[in-house]
Parts: structure tokens; sequence; C-alpha cells
């Protein structure tokens, strides 16, 4: 008969352990499992983002610009043009307005992103580390670029903690699972 209680005691402590880790609630629905082709569609710029910008007829003010520390992209006669948390479209009206302010007659603009600031995987992968980020990427091909999960990995539950915030959030993992730049994902360990 102190078996039982002592079962139930050992359940208790148990669960109650799983809760201090932090595990909290899994999402398994929401923003991060809609399609693939909306992952980046209305893509902000953070810093580490390298975004081409076109000038038309005008190849000296064209180029690649890397998004700096500050936020800011550099460009050629009109300087500093603020990019962190803003849309590429944005860049691109923002350049050609202040190109027509006196430097140039009737500019035409267009700006896109070359190469987007990487993700970062770490945990129970067998090469955590720094990737860099492709359009579309989900939870399953980050853990495939980080050459799979080890034999203690946790397949069903991640933690994904977005650039800029301090929390992770925990999500059920499945092949919808989207990755965003700067993400930092991190497959933790099962308990049994």
């Amino acid at each position: 008969m102190l078996l039982r209680p002592a079962f139930l005691l050992l359940l208790t402590l148990l669960f109650s352990a799983c809760a201090e880790k932090g595990q909290g609630p899994v999402i398994s629905s929401g923003e991060r499992y809609a399609s693939a082709a909306s992952a980046v569609s209305d893509y902000r710029l953070g810093v580490g983002d390298r975004v081409r910008v076109t000038v038309f007829n005008e190849p000296s003010l064209t180029g690649e610009f890397w998004v700096n520390p500050d936020g800011m992209i550099s460009l050629p006669l009109i300087g500093s043009v603020p990019a962190r948390d803003r849309p590429v479209s944005e860049i691109a009206r923002d350049a050609q307005a202040r190109f027509a302010d006196g430097y140039l007659r009737d500019p035409r603009v267009a700006a896109e992103v070359m190469v987007f600031r990487p993700f970062y995987i770490l945990g129970e992968v067998d090469a955590p580390g720094q990737y860099p980020y492709v359009n579309g990427l989900t939870a399953m091909n980050a853990v495939a670029l980080a050459k799979g999960f080890t034999p203690r990995a946790n397949r069903d539950v991640i933690r994904i903690r977005r650039q800029g915030e301090t929390d992770e959030v925990n999500y059920r993992l499945t092949p919808e699972l989207i990755v965003y730049p700067g993400d930092t994902v991190r497959i933790g360990e099962r308990f049994f």
C-alpha cells in the first residue's frame, strides 16, 4: 500500500521538474504554420541582411549594401537610409525620394534582399551553429542543415527565439513550421 503513494509522489515530482525547466505551453498553429510562400512576403529587414539597390541608368549608384549594426543602409550620395524593421519596398521608395531631392532628375530605384541574415540552431542536433537562411525555410529543413537529430533529441517540440526577443516559444514540430531569418532554434532533449 505504501508503494502506491510513493509512486504518485514520484510522478508529481517528475512533472513538477518538467514545469520548472520552462517547458510552458506548446503552440501548434498560427503565423509560423502558414504556407512557406508567405514566410518572407512581408519580410522586414534586420541587421545582417544584404540588399541590392538598383538606380536605373546610374551604375555608379547601384550596388549591394549591408544593413549596419545601427539599422541603416549607407547609399552613395544620399548617405544613411533607415532600414531596420522596414520592408525592402519602403527602402526603395525612401531612396528614390532622396535621390530626387536635388541629386537626380526622375530617378527610378528598385531594391531586393540578396542575402538574409542567418539563423542559429543548437541543442540536440549533430552540427549546431549558424547557417545561412533561405526563403521558405522550415524547422525540418533547419534540422537537416544541422545534420539531423541526435539520438536523445525531442522530435515533437522545439523552442524558437525570434531575433530581438528574450523568451523562447515552444512549437509542435511539423513539416509546416517556418523558421525566420535571425531565429535561434533549440532542439531539446527528450525525457524518456
